[in-house]
């Protein structure tokens, strides 16, 4: 079975993309850090660790860029004589899954300070890992998952029997984060309870969007910036039983409103990414909605806090449509770690440590994996988002959504699928090619990269 499993990794390793929502990493690297530096920024209530002579001298952690690594360093007393070693390599054109499957083949062989210990993995592809002999029980290392993590969280991280490989830090329920200044001048408000009656279904949205573009606004900037919404409430996987591909009715939902938008001059064509659309986040852009969770705010709307030219403030949050989760990075636990009473550590700091998840929220704007927490924050009549909002209760929003939130329909695939549909559509959209081109191609692709799955006649 191990040599079965290794050989459809080494597969997988070759055809796979990893990217993921909010995450954009340039720069593959490798980086040492010694202990010091987590020691000297690590909470003063954090209780000593074990004695070094219960770990091994490497600790090695696969990321594809720095935002659990920020958080890792800020609130984690790294045990001493311990050095933390972090391979960071892009998620752009798979290259985090590829060097991550290289390393994971070689594992077994490697030396113990070469072995990976610990490894980060995203929603759209944590099933590969978790899936295999390349992940360990975290119960083997002692680790129990609490009560107040999100069952979701922990429903993605276990295999098909259930057994739990990981644990995430956070929990993504997502909504719309309006513009205040545009909506008082389209709707005649700014008040979130009133914007959201006015958007509380596609129907709604739309007709919002032919108002916002009479004066002079976008809905959206980006073709693909309600994706998420629609696709995280499909009610059939990607592929069916039969590797056949089949689009749910969300999907298809998706791409009718999308090409109304583009023909109607409602959003733009720029991608989810692009400069285009974060460019709309500055003072002087004209979009009036952004859809994201509570990690939107630091990794993707930096424009909008731009001491100079961004427009702290005038943002407020909203369910939106309909409730939806985007995104989310969960701790794999990798098997041969010499280190599993760190891993322990890590992820009982993480997921149950009330000092450090207070102030992940407070200071890092983040949703923590923890709903006692979570739910102080949002019964806080006295708590509010200043860092980009108005002030207002984020997480009283969040954590009414975080509510609804499934862990439902979800492939190996689904990376590269909903990367490939969204990018190969971009090119229509652009004018480059015709629709049935486009379509066209997105079938091809995946016959490069998923030749298994049967895609409709060409």
């Amino acid at each position: 079975m191990k040599k079965m499993l290794a050989i459809l990794l080494a597969a997988l390793m070759v055809l796979s993309l990893a990217a993921c929502g909010g995450n954009k990493e340039t720069q593959p690297e490798t980086t040492k850090g010694a202990e010091s530096q987590a020691e000297t920024q690590a909470p003063e209530t954090k209780e000593e660790t074990q004695p070094a002579a219960a770990q091994g001298k490497v600790f090695r952690i696969y990321a594809w860029n720095e935002e659990f690594k920020g958080f890792f360093e800020k609130y984690y007393k790294v045990p001493e004589g311990v050095t933390v070693e972090w391979v960071l390599n892009p998620s752009d054109g798979g290259v985090y899954q590829q060097k991550l499957d290289e390393a994971l083949l070689n594992q077994a062989t490697a030396a113990d300070d070469d072995k990976i210990d610990m490894f980060l993995a995203e929603a759209d592809y944590i099933g590969k890992y978790v899936d295999s002999d390349y992940t360990m029980d975290v119960t083997s290392f002692g680790f129990q998952n609490a009560p107040t993590m999100y069952e979701y969280t922990i429903k993605a991280a276990s295999d098909a029997n259930g057994v739990c490989k990981g644990v995430s830090f956070q929990c993504c329920p997502a909504g719309v984060i309006y513009r205040k200044s545009i909506a008082k001048d389209v709707l005649g408000t700014d008040v979130p309870e009133e914007v959201q009656a006015k958007i509380d279904t596609w129907e709604k949205f739309d007709a919002v969007a032919a108002e916002a573009k009479a004066k002079g606004y976008y809905m959206t900037a980006s073709f693909a910036e309600t994706f998420r919404a629609f696709s995280n409430n499909c009610t059939m996987p990607w592929v069916d039983a039969n590797n056949n591909l089949q689009f749910d009715p969300q999907i298809t939902a998706w791409m009718d409103q999308t090409r109304s938008y583009i023909e109607n001059g409602y959003t733009l064509t720029a991608g989810i990414w692009d400069a285009e659309k974060t460019n709309e986040m500055f003072k002087t852009g004209k979009t009036m909605c952004f859809f994201g969770p509570a990690w939107y705010y630091n990794f993707c709307m930096t424009n909008a806090q731009d001491p100079e030219n961004g427009c702290v403030g005038d943002w407020c949050l909203v369910k939106g449509p309909q409730a939806y989760f985007w995104g989310g990075t969960w701790l794999l636990a990798a098997t041969g770690s010499d280190n599993t009473e760190m891993l322990k550590d890590i992820f009982e700091t993480f997921t149950v440590n009330a000092d450090v998840l207070n102030k992940m929220v407070k200071d890092d704007n983040q949703y923590v994996n923890n709903t006692d927490v979570v739910k102080a924050f949002a019964e806080d009549a006295s708590y509010g988002n200043t860092s980009i909002l108005d002030g207002q209760n984020d997480i009283a929003i969040f954590y009414e959504l975080a509510k609804d939130i499934k862990w439902e329909n979800h492939t190996n695939y689904d990376q590269l699928l909903n990367e490939g549909l969204q990018n190969k559509l971009q090119e229509f959209y652009n004018g480059s090619v015709d629709e049935a081109t486009a379509m066209l191609n997105f079938y091809n692709y995946i016959g490069e990269v998923y030749p298994e799955i049967a895609v409709p006649a060409k």
